[in-house]
Order: structure tokens, then C-alpha cells, then sequence
């Protein structure tokens, strides 16, 4: 396993520390809707916190464009935190332009939790500004990443950042990076793959990678359709990405070559409207009428998926099964998840989940509490699948200062 450094090696008190947190969570009329985020983060700043720290929250909201917008000012995000964490969090408003900010913070005593203004206020921050980044390092003495969910992008607060203090991996970081390392890169096998979702094109790079790393691929949803279509299933209206025809016979040749079984449903569930309580039939796969729509994997299906996962010792999830967001099409990802949850309560599973609508299908199956891991990362965990680097956790595997760094460090 990659060592990163963890809060375990930090000495924080008396230290001003920065944490790199994801405050980027849902507001409707000024109030948070899903306080997930957060509650991931509580951890880490409350910790560091209660271990004599000054802690500097930072963190993205929204797409501000590297302006001030006030309908992206985390100071919105400062109650439901105080909410969440059981105590004051300072908010520490500013447009990035001058250090007027410096005075608060200078005032700070130990054991505060600060936040700091929305980070894309700056254009350094997603151009990963070195001067930006020196900016925002003057403010501590250690840098802690807490948001992996940000990791896949190299900004200033996210990369460069951690190239200018010592830094380490918060709870939540940690507890993600253990997760998935457990689930692709020192898993037990045999180790199982669920992807689901309505397109190939949106998961090439997904579907190639675990070929690599998994023994078993089952495939749902609207790309399941593109996958039966070219191996000649006829599946009438369905959704079907026909120029992606010959990329779904490569992906299945290369599975075929290497070891890696793709799963496809041996039954389905068809309807002629796609709208909640439609009309609809369990049918073969292969009795699919011409005006009918491949909507949910059928109950052989299920019972296939679930004999699989009994088989399994690991299993890595992304995307439904089907059209889960309208009843009755819900209930073959409700059924496989609840499954899986179960097997997992039981210590029989290791189950890692995350992506796309991942987390409302389970959420929605009733099913999230059972699963071993859910990220809530969505592009970063994709990524992490399709083994891409991640730049904010590639950074933390070594840090140590460059001698070169350290000059630039001590002349900003």
C-alpha cells in the first residue's frame, strides 16, 4: 500500500493548520439540503482542533469564475458547519485581493476553527497559481487534504499548495484512500464489478481498466443495451449508442482474452413509455419487442448478480441497474444492493461503492448504511477506477520540501 502521511504523524498544536476540506454541498433558499460533506470533514477539523491546532478551513463552492460572487460566499455554509461540528466556526470573509484577512487569523487562539472565503474568488486557484498558492501556504504552518473528492483537480489548494508545507492526509482523505486500495490495489479476491448508467461513452476508460483488475464485470443500465446489441440481441426502442457498437465488441474480446467474465442481464424488464408506473413485462432478453424499452434487469437477472456477489470476497460499484429513479424500474438495483449489503453486514463482502448516481440508488435501496465504503467523490473516484493519478493525492505521497520550494515558500 502507497504510505501517505496522516494526522498520526502531525504534531498540530500550537500550529495553524490548513485543511483542504469539501464544502461544496447542496443550498436551496440559503440552507444546506445534504450536510454529508461536512459531517465527512468534522472529523479531521475537530481533531486537529481538540489537539491545541488554530484551524483554517479552505475550500471551493460552486463555479464563481475567479471572481467574487455573492451567491457563492461560504459564509451561507457557516452555520449548517456550526450545526455539524458542535462549536463556533469564525467565517473569514475576503475577495483574495489584499491580506486584510491576516488580522482575524493573527487573533486566532488555539482550538478555533476558522473558514476562509470561497477559494475560486481567485483565478489562481484552478489555474493552480503558484503565487496563489504561496498566498494561501503564508496563512500555516501544515497542510492537511481532507477533500478527495477535489483531488482529482491540480489547484492551488489541492496541489500547490501541499508542494510548499509539510503535509498529510485528513481522516476523511485517509479513510477513502484505504478504501479504494483495498478494493482495486490489495483487494481479495475473486473481486467483483458493478457498472451501471445509461452510456459507454462516459465510462470507456472505466469499463477498460477494470477489465484489467477485476474477475468478474457485470454491466447494467442503458449501456447494458448498447452491450446485448452488439452481440446481436435485437432490443427494439431502447436506449443504444450504435456507433459505440464496435467498441462494445472490443471491450468483451479484451475481457475474453485477459480472464475478466462480463456479465450481461439474462432477463429484463420492457415498457412502451418511460414514465413512473408504466405499463411493463419481464421478458427474456431475447423477447424484446420492437416498440418496447430495455428499462431494469429483470429478477433472473438479479438472482444471477446476487449469486455472484455470494462468490465474491470483494466488490467495487458504480452506476444502477436501471432506470432507478422511476418505480417500478428501481427494483433490480434495490434488490442487488440490499443484497450486497447484507452479505456485507455479514463479513462476508467488502463493498466500495461511489460515483454518479451511485449514492442516491443505494441511498434510495435503503442500502448505503451496509456498504463497507460509499464515496461521495464522484469525478475523483471515477478517476481512482480508471487508474488516472489523482493530483491532490499523488502530492502527498512525498512531502518533503525541495530546496526549491522552500525559497519559494519563504519568499512569498
Amino acid at each position: 500500500m502507497t504510505r501517505y502521511r496522516t494526522l498520526d504523524d502531525l504534531q498540530p498544536a500550537g500550529a495553524r493548520v490548513l485543511v483542504r476540506v469539501d464544502l461544496n454541498v447542496p443550498l436551496h433558499d440559503g440552507v444546506v439540503t445534504d450536510h454529508t460533506r461536512i459531517e465527512r470533514a468534522a472529523q479531521t477539523l475537530l481533531e486537529l482542533a481538540d489537539a491545541g491546532a488554530i484551524v483554517i478551513a479552505l475550500s471551493h463552492f460552486g463555479r464563481p469564475k475567479g471572481k467574487p460572487d455573492a451567491t457563492l460566499s461560504l459564509s451561507q455554509i457557516t452555520s449548517a458547519m456550526m450545526q455539524v461540528i458542535g462549536r463556533k466556526v469564525t467565517f473569514v470573509e475576503t475577495d483574495w485581493t489584499d491580506t486584510s484577512y491576516e488580522a482575524m487569523i493573527s487573533t486566532a487562539s488555539a482550538g478555533d476553527i476558522l473558514l476562509m472565503e470561497n477559494t475560486r474568488f481567485h483565478a489562481g486557484e484552478e489555474a493552480n497559481d503558484p503565487d496563489f498558492a504561496r498566498q494561501l501556504a503564508k496563512l500555516g504552518d501544515i497542510y492537511v487534504n481532507d477533500a478527495f473528492s477535489a483531488a482529482h483537480r491540480a489547484h492551488a489548494s489541492t496541489e500547490a499548495i501541499a508542494r510548499l508545507l509539510p503535509s498529510a492526509a485528513g481522516r476523511a482523505m485517509q479513510a477513502e484512500l484505504e478504501a479504494l486500495e483495498k478494493a482495486l490495489t490489495t483487494p481479495q479476491r475473486p473481486v467483483t464489478a458493478v457498472v451501471g448508467g445509461a452510456k459507454i461513452s462516459s465510462k470507456l476508460e472505466l469499463l477498460g481498466s477494470l477489465c484489467e483488475k477485476v474477475d468478474t464485470l457485470i454491466i447494467g443500465g442503458g449501456m447494458a443495451n448498447t452491450f446485448l446489441a452488439a452481440q446481436g440481441v435485437s432490443i427494439g426502442a431502447s436506449l443504444c449508442e450504435n456507433d459505440l457498437l464496435d467498441t462494445a465488441r472490443a471491450i468483451m474480446s479484451k475481457a475474453e482474452d485477459i480472464g475478466c467474465h462480463i456479465v450481461l442481464p439474462s432477463d429484463v424488464v420492457v415498457a412502451r413509455e418511460f414514465k413512473a408506473n408504466a405499463d411493463h413485462r419481464t421478458a427474456s432478453r431475447d423477447d424484446v419487442g420492437s416498440d418496447e424499452m430495455i428499462l431494469d434487469a429483470g429478477p433472473q437477472a438479479v438472482a444471477e448478480i446476487t449469486q455472484i456477489f455470494e462468490a465474491s470476497k470483494t466488490l467495487v460499484w458504480n452506476g444502477p441497474l436501471g432506470a432507478f429513479e422511476i418505480a417500478p424500474f428501481d427494483q433490480a438495483t434495490t434488490a442487488a444492493a440490499r443484497a450486497a449489503a447484507a452479505l456485507t453486514k455479514a463479513g462476508k463482502l467488502l463493498s466500495v461503492a461511489g460515483g454518479g448516481d451511485t449514492v442516491s440508488a443505494l441511498s434510495n435501496a435503503g442500502a448505503e448504511d451496509g456498504f463497507s465504503y460509499i464515496s461521495t467523490a464522484g469525478g475523483a473516484f471515477l478517476e481512482w477506477l480508471e487508474g488516472k493519478p489523482l493530483p491532490g493525492v499523488k502530492v502527498l505521497e512525498n512531502d518533503t520540501l525541495t530546496t526549491t520550494d522552500t525559497t519559494l515558500r519563504e519568499a512569498g
